[in-house]
Parts: C-alpha cells; structure tokens; sequence
C-alpha cells in the first residue's frame, strides 16, 4: 500500500528532525494506530458509503431532521461523550465534545447537508455511493457529498475510531459543531456557534478546521489563510408586483403594447456588472475593498510558480482566463476580485420547440463573492440600494444566506500545523491568501469566537457540487493518499496540534 509506506517513512524520517513528536514516534503510537487504520479500512470505506445514502439537502429541506440524526449517531460511535442536536431558525445543528484529559482543545467544523442533484447527469446514482476506477487516481467512491465534505470528515472519524482500537488516548480533546445548511451559504450558523454552551467550549479551543482532502495529482496541497464570503440570493420581476406587464403567461404576440417583466430581469442584471461582463458595477461595491498586501502577491507569486496552469485549465474546461491573463495575474485576480455571478435564469417555457409565449415572471439565482474588509450585510444594502436607484424597485431580492470573508494569520498554531505535518507526509504545499470559495469560518474568526480558522486534509475528491462527485479510497497514484493516508493526516495533525508551539 503506497500510502502507507509513505506515511511511515515520512514518520521515520521526521524522528530524526525538528518536525517529530517523540513521545509518540518513540513510543511506537503512530504504528499501532496505522495498524487500526488498516485492519478499519473496509468498515471506514462502509461508512462513507452509509453516510451518502442518507443524505439531507437543505435547499429541497429534503430528510434533514434524518439526515442530522445520522451524523449525530456517527459522532457518538466515533467516541465523542456528548453529542447535542442545536435548533435554529432553520435546520438544526450538532454540538459535540469529546474530553481526552488533554491539556489542549482543537475545534472541528462539519456540514452533513449536500447539493441537489440531477440523476440524469449521474454516471451511477448519486446516492448510491458506487465504488468504480478512477484513471490516474484509483479507486474512488461516487456519489454526493463524497468530497464535499462526507469522504474527509467520515476519514477524521475514522481516525478517532483507529486511536480507540489502538487503546491511544486523544493528544487534544474535540469541540465539535456542524450545521445542516452549509450548501445554502450557512443563514443560521451564527446561531449554533453562539449558543453560551457552544462559545464556552470554543473559547478553549486552540483552532478550528474543517476536514478537505485537496491533494493535487502531483500530490501538492495549498493552504489557504482564508476564504471569500458570500451572499447568495434570488430577484424575481413578476408583472403583478411590477405593475407592467401580465399577470400571468399570454400570447407572444401581445407583446407589442404590453411590457415583458423577463425583459425588465434581463436590464436589471445587466445593471449589475461593466461591459466587460465581469467586473461588478453596483454602486460602492468596491468601498472598502482591501487591496493585496505585499505579502499576499509574495505567496501568490510562490504559489503560481509551483502549480500547474494547465492543469487547472484541464480540471475546468477552460481555455483561456479573463482578459487572456497570465497565471500568476489571474490567480492575484482569484484572490483579491468579488464577483456578481449569475447561478441559474429561469423564464416562461423552455421546453422543445417554441411557444409563443410572453412570460408574466422571471427569476435569477444569483451569488457574489465578498474580499477583506467587505462584509454580508453591507453587500446586501448596497445591492437593494442599487436596483432601488435605477427603477428596480419593484424586483423582488430573496436573501436565502451569507456571511462575511475569513482571514488566518500564518503564523497561527493550525497553519503552522499543516505546514509540519504536509512536510512529514511529503506533500509539497503552498500558502495562498484565501480560497476562491466560502465555508462559514468567520463565525469562528470574527469576535466574539475570534479563533483561527482553516482547512485540513490529505486525500484527494473532485465534482463537488457537479455530476459523478468522487473521493479516492485506494490511490493508484504514489503521490496522493488515499483513505488510509488520508485518516492517518488527521492523527498526525491531531499530535501536531498538542504540541506546536
């Protein structure tokens, strides 16, 4: 098993640096837990598949009482003493703990609900959790939430299952909170998190992650200081509230004397970003943007000399970036731009052939991207102050979640971590000002939680959110882990996180 091997050489190796742990490398810890792993593997790959096919989604409000009783029932096989499902305004969330007698607490974030899906895109039934091949990857689980976030989280439960079977005790103790609405841009997180019994136990947390497996196939991993905010929201132009146009859908040709309120969408967009289709145009968007530090543009400059243009042109299907910009630009462009995207637009008929039909309604599901220093409710005001201003008043703005950007010293203890423990594994690794997408971290980043926040893991998935998602259990590729790497990056972060200094 290659990633095995490669987990105990890098063990082996790093007694002899900076980097070891000797009071488990010494005491031969890492390798009676390895063996647990190994001996778990098929029960480890079963609960994945389990924990696909029961899935909630929050979107549908789709079997999510169901879906949050499961993962509870998980947490407490896992060995976590208390496990408490928190009510919101919303669908419920967990509060879980799990006291090792450690003198330090490391917070974990998870999210047990998971994108719609369309079955006809599916290779394989997308709750079925099909184990199939993967070329230059191996052996994969298929299925939704494989890699967002089921496979790594599940990976992080079977570590704690391979220190109880080892009879290791926990370096750290656990302080554990998840939400089912994380894939409607979290509207009701807050509300866990500062729960007096939930922000009591994060104030003696030393960090927070959430699990990932982000390996690249060369192997490298980017570790990202924080991750852009969203707000995802919905405007929908009706001729009954708009006072123009019809009620309901009438005959195309009456559209010369009756206004069209799908038209009256489409010029409202429009409104939304410049010519160039890209750049946002709402009034003050661009306020109080932070520009890139120094810093910043040093990392993203590393990172773009170490990463593979190509590649990531591969992964996405794209030819050439905005404005045919180099990589290095476009990867500061990444990091520093909001964004105003259009996610669906949906109006009259759209089935074959035509209709002759001037639709009375229209709607587009919208979500922009927030940077430093913007946050979620500035945005909104600002995006309602816009369409008031230009006499788009009348369209209806559905806010649905959102929340504020993340930002992570580097020298915070669950960076430094990561960056000890990649090292050991051989992953080569990058820093990078923030990820492009968004995890509610500034509820645990932004006062009153105030902790630093990231995302941790080896492995390796791809497909979240799109058709045939996927996590690797057995890698055919000597650089990225599979489960078993990927579980053994958790106890090695666990053991890092007790004694980084």
């Amino acid at each position: 098993m290659l990633d095995r091997r490669t987990l105990l050489a890098a063990a082996a190796a790093g007694a002899a640096t900076s980097l070891a742990r000797p009071a488990f490398a010494a005491g031969g810890d890492l390798a009676a837990i390895r063996a647990a792993v190994d001996r778990q593997l098929p029960e480890n790959i079963a609960r994945i598949q389990d924990w696909i096919r029961h899935p909630g989604i929050a979107a549908e409000n789709w079997q999510m009482d169901a879906a949050c009783d499961y993962t509870m029932g998980m947490l407490r096989d896992a060995g976590f003493q208390a496990v408490k499902k928190m009510p919101t305004d919303g669908q419920p969330g967990i509060f879980a703990t799990l006291d090792a007698g450690a003198k330090r607490t490391m917070g974990i974030y998870f999210m047990y609900d998971v994108k719609q899906v369309n079955p006809a895109e599916w290779s394989s039934p997308p709750f079925e959790a099909a184990i199939t091949d993967k070329p230059g990857f191996g052996k994969v689980i298929v299925g939704r939430g494989a890699i967002n976030q089921k496979g790594p989280e599940a990976a992080f439960l079977a570590a704690l299952h391979a220190f109880r079977a080892a009879g290791k005790k926990l370096p750290v103790n656990l302080v554990l909170v998840a939400e089912g609405e994380e894939e409607i841009a979290s509207p009701h997180f807050h509300q866990i998190v500062q729960a007096p019994e939930v922000m009591a136990a994060l104030k003696k947390c030393e960090g927070i992650v959430i699990p990932t497996a982000w390996q690249n196939r060369d192997g490298a991993v980017q570790i990202n200081l924080g991750s852009k905010g969203p707000i995802e929201f919905q405007l929908i132009a009706s001729g009954a509230r708009w006072g123009r146009g019809p009620a309901g859908d009438i005959h195309s040709s009456q559209h010369a004397h009756v206004d069209s309120p799908v038209w009256h969408l489409v010029q409202a967009l429009n409104t939304l970003v410049g010519p160039d289709g890209h750049t946002p145009a709402i009034d003050g968007w661009f306020d109080n943007v932070r520009p890139l530090t120094a810093r910043e543009k040093e990392l993203i400059g590393i990172a773009a000399r170490n990463s593979s243009e190509a590649e990531a042109k591969a992964a996405m299907g794209v030819r050439m970036w905005i404005d045919n910009e180099p990589w290095e630009t476009t990867l500061q462009r990444l990091a520093s731009q909001p964004t105003v995207n259009i996610q669906g637009l949906v109006a009259g008929y759209t089935g074959a052939g035509g209709k002759t039909v001037l639709p009375g309604r229209a709607e587009a599901k919208l979500e922009c991207r927030l940077v430093p220093n913007q946050t979620f409710k500035e945005a909104e005001a600002k995006l309602r102050a816009h369409l008031q201003k230009r006499g788009f008043g009348d369209i209806e703005v559905n806010v649905s979640g959102g929340y504020d950007p993340t930002e992570t010293a580097e020298n915070a203890r669950v960076i430094r971590a990561q960056q000890a423990v990649y090292t050991r594994a051989g992953a080569a690794q990058s820093l990078f000002p923030r990820n492009a997408g968004s995890w509610p971290g500034s509820v645990f980043t932004q006062p009153p939680v105030s902790l630093p926040a990231g995302q941790f893991g080896l492995g390796h998935g791809s497909g979240a959110h799109a058709p045939n998602e996927y996590f690797v259990i057995e890698s055919s590729n000597p650089k990225v882990q599979g489960l078993a790497g990927c579980t053994m990056g958790f106890v090695d972060f666990l053991y890092e996180m007790a004694v980084v200094a």
